[in-house]
């Protein structure tokens, strides 16, 4: 019996799924090193979670930057996740003609519940690669956001850990204050 390979699958192929219609878009998938991963279903707090922090993201940032809720972004030839925000640069065509690459991030947000293994051991290790200055986990269930900073060596040196009664300033926007309590109600 023959040795079972696995296809990896390109950025450009993804597209092609989602144009002939095999993924659509109602199918919550991302590519992460040329494999296709299915996402978790939104339960009603990690909903609540997004609709609160893209209130205040907007609010913070102004113009200064785009808030860009679940969208794609390309980190390469081989990976397209969706964070549940992206903070990006303003590009005059508010990113029509492709999708955010990594020198168009300013940070990430991933609002993980049951995700959060997936977020920190699959994702965040490729964000760090991909040379993404800050990403914050959003914990559900502990109630806390993680920051992860200082890039050496495609991994991030420093952990913070915010709650309950703390206020979260991003490294990258720090007109990004946020207080913990207005995320977890």
């Amino acid at each position: 019996m023959g040795v079972a390979l696995r296809r990896q699958f390109t950025v450009d192929d993804y597209v092609r799924m989602r144009e002939t219609g095999i993924l659509t878009e109602d199918d919550r998938v991302e590519l992460i090193d040329g494999e296709i991963y299915v996402m978790s279903p939104l339960e009603p707090r990690h909903v609540a979670l997004l609709n609160r922090l893209n209130k205040l993201l907007i609010r913070a940032v102004s113009d200064d930057a785009v808030v860009s809720p679940q969208n794609s972004i390309q980190l390469d030839d081989y990976t397209e996740p969706q964070p549940d925000f992206a903070i990006l640069r303003p590009k005059e065509d508010d990113y029509e003609q492709e999708l955010a690459r990594p020198e168009d991030i300013l940070f990430l947000i991933e609002i993980a519940d049951t995700s959060i293994e997936y977020d920190r051991e699959y994702k965040l290790p490729r964000y760090a690669a991909s040379r993404i200055a800050e990403v914050w986990i959003v914990d559900v269930n502990e109630q806390a956001i993680e920051q992860y900073t200082h890039l050496f060596e495609d991994r991030y040196t420093s952990v913070n850990k915010y709650f309950r009664g703390m206020i979260i300033q991003s490294t990258t926007v720090p007109k990004i204050r946020l207080t913990i309590n207005h995320i977890f109600k």
